[in-house]
């Protein structure tokens, strides 16, 4: 029996990477202390998995910005637009990845980045692919094959990590008509042999293809594909050693499928889907080894011993020790680097701290359950401690709130409904707020500048009193909104600034929540989010936003718009309980967020957005479970929203979504006013929104904010005559793509300038 990782997070356990690229992109620091500090992360992850006892290691799990991203530039999938950086920038293949990945304006060159969407349905982003037809591929970067050969003079041979070849041609986009990206197999996979080869020569033993892509329902061409590739690989290489690594859902009817494939090691996931273990078992030829996902890569919480031996001993029952290995369930990216750094007891106390297992401990999770399947009488201390540990989370009062599950069970219909239809709101609504034909506004936030971060830090630490942060945010807030007046902006934002994140703000106000120091992931890039953890029931015992959105109000006679975080996306960007349904504790999260919205309303706020990013990445993978998700993620979005009266214009916010398939569920939460993320896209994604005949108002991004470069106004103008052209003027709004807490001022006021400008010029396109 073997352990084995799929990936270890790559941020550094005091996000050295994020500090180190972020300096780069501002010109203070040089490329090289970039990559010495990508390879002093790399060390230390491999150090600490070999100390641990974890028997096969992963390499290339390592990224600067994205893994997707890395295969593309590994294979040369760079599209033409990028090819002026290459010329200018000579040899530093660095710049010219982060250009992919964040555009590039310089040096008298103006090219945007590719398209970001979300990685299956986490909180995680990669950067999609773009195919043409006969697109041609080749070995551009040999970063796999470099950081195998590094770990190798460390004495460690590891087991490189490769996106398969159908799940990275999946991933992408094509970005012309006329052929089917899996067409472009034949052109990829000698790439892909090439890479082998040349790994071969260096001795790799185990090579780990992901294939995530099996848990999805698959074309009759999409299996075939699959099996063609790796009867491919294996006649090239007949004795090397191959596992295909697939998580996040259930093989289902795919199990003959991937249990079919000629390789020496599948993996699945049997935290997300426990029910597979015995069809898997079932098909498994004679040899295969089965790889038990069954630490959770994705939560928090620690792992129930009792549970997962006793589905390693059916495993071990049916195959034997030999064919059977133990693994966290997916990649541990998802997962913040080391419990041992939360030192403080005032942030996560003790209690609650005895029931979490991060990145380092599910590594010796892993390692402990083999120990105890192998030699169980030397583990009995660690046994008994891990089961006290979830006997008293099971029993604990911190849990459970008698009040909260009445709320939720006494739900009735009218808790979920505004009081009219969309058409008679509209018209109370124009004639209360009286907004402009292409009606301007923000998402919500604005920059966040290492001053404003520093007072929040000092006001933690107890260096500047209550008052003096209070002050400080005021004026903060009041040159946002003055700003926002002279540009002329039509809705404004009071701009966030007393927020940390758009979660853990409003997890830091709910009962039923708790917080780490340093539980950081990756969220994409350099942006790292520190979820919240949803250990209880979830209430309010006061109002969240009130005070400032109220202060903000009072500063201006244009309307304020009040922001909040949607019960879906609280639940999805949270580290939720895993002792519940997540549909009850969403519910619970929508009524705490209902009384959040009267309460504005009640304020004189009149304009509210409830965010909910996360409702088309909390869809399940597999299209038979979408729909009993989509019924309680959208109800619990209409209750959140629907305690105001018809005058009250709600607001949603979605970005990096496909909503193709759920374009009616998205109709059926019934906000008022919808923006969306489509600028990166080319508002493509805006045709769902017109062959639907989408009733609401939209406000389509013009203004890609995860990207520094400044849109000009012809280019915004040219994007909202592509919105005119599918959407009635009279249902669209002028915003950016997303919030702008991650940008710099200078940036940020030269593009809503430019935006503001945009939609005056469009404004007097229009005939009265």
């Amino acid at each position: 029996m073997l352990t084995q990782n799929l990936g270890y997070p790559r941020i550094g356990s005091q996000r050295e990477l994020k500090k180190v690229c972020e300096n780069y992109w501002a010109g203070k620091t040089g490329l090289r202390n970039v990559q010495t500090v990508g390879k002093n992360i790399r060390h230390e992850n491999w150090q600490l998995q070999k100390e641990a006892g974890i028997d096969l290691i992963p390499s290339n799990d390592f990224s600067f910005y994205d893994q997707v991203l890395d295969h593309s530039f590994m294979f040369g999938t760079i599209p033409k637009r990028y090819h002026e950086v290459i010329q200018q920038k000579g040899n530093d293949e660095l710049d010219l990845y982060f250009a992919m990945a964040r555009g590039y304006q310089k040096d008298g060159l103006d090219i945007v980045a590719m398209e970001m969407t979300k990685w299956f349905d986490t909180n995680y982003h990669y950067i999609v692919p773009e195919f043409y037809k006969d697109q041609q591929f080749k070995l551009f970067s040999t970063k796999i094959i470099d950081e195998f050969y590094d770990a190798k003079q460390l004495g460690i041979i590891t087991k490189p990590v490769l996106i398969g070849p159908v799940t990275y041609l999946l991933l992408g986009k094509e970005k012309e008509a006329g052929f089917q990206k899996l067409d472009l197999i034949k052109n990829l996979l000698p790439v892909y042999l090439e890479i082998i080869t040349r790994l071969k020569t260096l001795g790799v033993e185990w090579i780990q293809f992901d294939e995530p892509f099996l848990t999805l329902d698959l074309s009759e061409k999409e299996q075939q594909t699959y099996k063609d590739t790796y009867k491919q690989i294996r006649k090239e290489f007949p004795f090397l050693k191959i596992e295909i690594a697939t998580y996040f859902e259930s093989l289902g009817n795919n199990a003959a499928l991937a249990t079919s494939l000629p390789v020496d090691a599948l993996h699945i996931d049997l935290v997300r889907a426990p029910q597979q273990l015995a069809e898997v078992i079932a098909h498994l030829p004679e040899k295969t080894i089965l790889s038990l996902g069954i630490v959770d890569g994705r939560n928090i919480w620690k792992n129930d011993f009792e549970a997962s031996l006793a589905i390693i001993g059916k495993a071990v029952e049916k195959l034997g020790a030999d064919r059977v290995w133990i693994a966290p369930s997916c990649s541990l990216v998802h997962s913040p680097c080391d419990l041992d750094s939360e030192t403080n007891e005032a942030v996560l106390t003790i209690g609650i701290k005895q029931w979490l297992a991060f990145a380092k401990q599910k590594i010796n999770e892993v390692v402990l359950l083999k120990n105890i399947t192998v030699s169980g009488g030397s583990c009995q201390r660690e046994l008994a401690e891990n089961i006290l540990a979830n006997t008293n989370r099971n029993g604990s009062a911190l849990i459970h709130n008698p009040a909260v599950k009445q709320r939720v069970s006494s739900i009735t219909e009218k808790d979920a409904h505004r009081r009219s239809a969309f058409p008679a709101r509209k018209i109370q609504q124009q004639e209360l707020l009286r907004l402009s034909l292409f009606a301007t506004t923000t998402i919500g936030s604005f920059p966040q500048t290492a001053e404003v971060r520093s007072w929040r830090a000092q006001f933690k630490k107890g260096t500047l009193s209550e008052a003096e942060y209070n002050n400080l945010i005021e004026e903060e807030t009041e040159k946002a909104v003055k700003w926002q007046e002279e540009i002329g902006l039509d809705v404004l934002v009071h701009g966030e600034f007393e927020r940390n994140d758009m979660v853990e703000y409003f997890g830091e106000q709910l009962a039923g929540f708790t917080f780490t120091q340093n539980g950081w992931v990756q969220s994409y890039g350099s942006r790292c989010v520190k979820p919240p953890i949803i250990y209880g029931d979830v209430s309010r015992p006061e109002p969240m936003t009130v005070k400032w959105s109220g202060y903000a109000q009072s500063l201006t006679k244009k309307w304020m718009k009040g922001m909040l975080t949607g019960p879906v996306t609280i639940l999805q960007w949270s580290f939720v309980r895993n002792d519940q349904p997540r549909s009850e504790t969403c519910t619970q999260i929508a009524f705490a967020i209902r009384d959040e919205v009267v309460d504005l309303e009640k304020a004189g706020i009149k304009i509210i957005q409830i965010d909910e990013p996360a409702i088309r990445e909390g869809l399940p993978l597999r299209k038979a479970d979408w729909q009993a998700y989509l019924d309680w993620a959208v109800k619990a979005f209409r209750i959140s929203a629907s305690g105001v009266q018809d005058d009250t214009q709600i607001h949603t916010h979605m970005c990096y979504s496909e909503f193709n398939d759920i374009i009616k569920s998205i109709a059926d939460m019934d906000a008022d006013v919808i923006t969306i993320e489509t600028s990166r896209s080319q508002m493509e994604l805006l045709d769902v929104f017109a062959d639907f005949k989408y009733p609401n108002e939209i406000g389509p991004g013009v203004y890609d904010i995860h990207s520094p470069r400044v849109p000009n106004r012809a280019e915004m103008i040219n994007l909202l005559k592509k919105a005119e052209a599918v959407i009635p003027e009279s249902q669209l709004w002028v915003n950016p793509d997303c919030g702008l807490k991650t940008r710099g001022w200078d940036e940020t006021k030269k593009a809503l300038v430019e935006m503001v400008a945009a939609a005056t010029a469009m404004r007097e396109t229009v005939t009265v």
